[in-house]
């Protein structure tokens, strides 16, 4: 596991678009997992700054979303398909046929939409990185707490703090949806590799049960520990509750060190070099 402290929100975002930028223009073929949620927007608009800087192309990623709401249409603004449309694929020359969402349309069988997905994932070789970020509750995805840490994409309710966090979002005459799909635990510990975002001091109690807690549904993030290849991005006010920052810092200081002698050690591994 690998701890970044920044100073604030926009170097979370820088981090997270030059890990990013690093991976596709060395896999230009690259597998994304996206998520949604206020916090990556940052991150997006980095990575469109990359592309409209013509350093990179996004021609050739397949990427696959966390989670859509269930019976909304992709043309109305509070589905997942149209926030990833403005805020990343519409800026950039990625295929839209190469963008995958676990839609669940009206009258359609969620467990057949989860295990479509998942075989989704699995035609198109696995993901290598996935981001993340994660809720107050300390939910991944939706996967809420009380959730099966072997779960794969399915349909999940959604508690009513992910609700009254996410109310902000609809306004006065829309219908909030209570019903998601989601990419279970066991898919995101299957990606290569895991980044994590997480700024402000509302996602600092989340963060530190994450890192320092113990595994347990009670907290879905704590899956994570038992990621290979997991870093936790995080600016000061996220990080506020941990109890050994200072050694996060050193370590984090010590890798650079590394990197700079032995390369950087966060590059993507082939799967066929496992």
């Amino acid at each position: 596991m690998e701890v970044v402290i920044l100073e604030n929100e926009d170097a979370v975002a820088e981090l997270g678009a030059q890990r990013i930028f690093e991976l596709v223009k060395k896999k230009p073929n690259a597998v994304l997992g996206l998520a949604t949620g206020s916090t990556p927007i940052a991150m997006y608009k980095k990575i469109i700054s990359f592309y409209e800087s013509k350093v990179v192309s996004f021609g050739d990623i397949v990427t696959f979303n966390l989670d859509e709401y269930i019976g909304i249409t992709a043309d109305n603004s509070q589905s997942y398909r149209y926030f990833m449309n403005r805020e990343l694929f519409d800026a950039i020359d990625i295929e839209q046929q190469n963008t995958h969402l676990p839609v669940c349309g009206a009258g359609e069988n969620p467990r057949e939409i989860g295990a479509a997905y998942e075989q989704s994932i699995v035609d198109a070789g696995g993901i290598d990185l996935q981001i993340l970020g994660i809720g107050s509750n300390g939910h991944i995805g939706f996967n809420e707490p009380g959730c099966s840490l072997s779960s794969r994409t399915r349909v999940k309710t959604l508690t009513q703090s992910t609700v009254r966090d996410n109310n902000h979002l609809f306004g006065p005459n829309e219908c909030q949806p209570h019903l998601a799909m989601t990419m279970g635990i066991a898919t995101i510990l299957d990606s290569r590799r895991t980044i994590l975002l997480a700024t402000g001091s509302q996602k600092a109690a989340a963060v530190r049960h994450a890192i320092e807690g113990s595994i347990s549904s009670g907290c879905p993030a704590t899956a994570l520990q038992m990621h290979e290849r997991v870093t936790f991005i995080l600016d000061e006010a996220a990080a506020s509750s941990l109890e050994n920052k200072s050694y996060y810092r050193w370590a984090h200081h010590q890798n650079r060190s590394l990197v700079e002698q032995f390369g950087n050690f966060h590059e993507v591994v082939e799967p066929d070099s496992y």
